[in-house]
């Protein structure tokens, strides 16, 4: 089940559980992870992308490692709001994975990538530490987003 509607999403775990939150990019896919009570959102990692096929196997690895219920995706719109070519491939990407089982939330991501950045340059970090980092932050971002929009009843609907 795919959806941008946060209640619908919420509906389909009742009962909570963990999520992973995904930054996809065209050469990395920036991974998050959160508790199974919605609270906080860490930075997992990021997955090397290479064929579809490999990728979608290291995510089904994370997800059964990580005992994940639902899948967070950040969905990259223009900032008036309407969709653009890094859309639809996010939008074609949550339809590949579908059959992995496990409801897709796409959640608004505008911001995400220049908050992560913004950040980091305020702690000083490197740019070399930025570009290693920022997708992975990034994820986290957009789950944090997504958890405190769940819990709250709300939140950036798409």
């Amino acid at each position: 089940m795919i959806t941008a509607d946060s209640r619908t999403f919420h509906d389909a775990l009742p009962d909570g559980g963990r999520l992973i939150g995904l930054d996809l990019g065209t050469k990395t896919i920036g991974t998050a992870l959160c508790d199974a009570g919605w609270s906080f959102a860490s930075p997992s990692g990021t997955i090397r992308r290479t064929k579809f096929s490999a990728d979608k196997a290291a995510l089904a690895r994370l997800i059964a490692d990580q005992h994940v219920a639902g899948i967070v995706l950040g969905l990259p719109l223009n900032l008036d709001g309407s969709e653009s070519p890094r859309s639809q491939s996010t939008r074609a990407f949550a339809r590949n994975i579908d059959d992995l089982g496990l409801p897709i939330l796409l959640w608004d991501e505008r911001w995400s990538t220049q908050a992560v950045e913004r950040a980091m340059i305020e702690a000083d970090l490197s740019r070399a530490k930025r570009a290693e980092r920022v997708d992975t932050l990034a994820a986290a971002h957009i789950l944090q987003g997504a958890i405190d929009g769940l819990a709250s009843g709300g939140g950036s609907l798409i």
